[in-house]
C-alpha cells in the first residue's frame, strides 16, 4: 500500500480490523470461509478500500486494509459486514440454524491504525517542533 489521491485530500490510511461471527461460533470453514473472503473482495473493489492482507479463522476475521479518508474506521466495518452477512445467509440458508437471532456477525470489533514509517513517537515530535517553529516566525498582529 502506498500513498493515494482523491479529489481533496492524498492519503496513507490503514487499519487493522478483527472481528467475529455471532456468538464466536466456528462456521468459517472451507466454502464458507472461501466465499467470505471473496464478498471481502468484491466489496472493497466497490467502495474503494484495498485489502492488504486478510486473514479467516474459523471463529475470527483479520482485515488489513486502507480506505479514503471519507470512510471512517465504524463505516469500512458496516459496509464489509453488513454486505456480506446478507449474501451469505442467501446462499448459506442453512446457517440460521446456528444462527438464530438472524445475525451472521457479532455487533463488535477490533481497531487499530497502523503506519509503515510515521510512529507515534515521531508525531509528537513534529508537533513539538512545530510549535518551537511558530514562535520563531515574525508577529504580524
Amino acid at each position: 500500500m502506498t500513498m493515494k489521491g482523491s479529489k481533496h485530500a492524498v492519503y496513507d490510511i490503514k487499519y487493522h480490523f478483527v472481528w467475529i461471527p455471532k456468538y464466536r461460533k466456528q462456521i468459517l470453514t472451507k466454502e464458507l470461509k472461501k466465499r467470505v473472503e471473496e464478498l471481502f473482495r468484491e466489496i472493497a473493489g466497490q467502495y474503494e478500500f484495498e485489502i492488504d492482507t486478510m486473514g479467516i479463522e474459523v471463529d475470527h476475521v483479520h482485515i488489513f486494509v486502507s480506505a479514503p479518508p471519507k470512510y471512517s474506521p465504524a463505516k469500512i466495518v458496516e459496509v464489509l459486514k453488513s454486505i456480506s452477512a446478507k449474501v451469505v445467509f442467501q446462499e448459506f440458508p442453512g446457517l440460521r440454524k446456528h444462527l438464530w437471532a438472524g445475525e451472521f456477525w457479532s455487533d463488535g470489533y477490533f481497531v487499530r491504525t497502523v503506519g509503515d514509517k510515521v510512529t507515534s513517537e515521531l508525531i509528537r515530535q513534529y508537533i513539538r517542533y512545530q510549535d518551537r517553529e511558530h514562535s520563531r516566525q515574525l508577529k504580524l498582529f
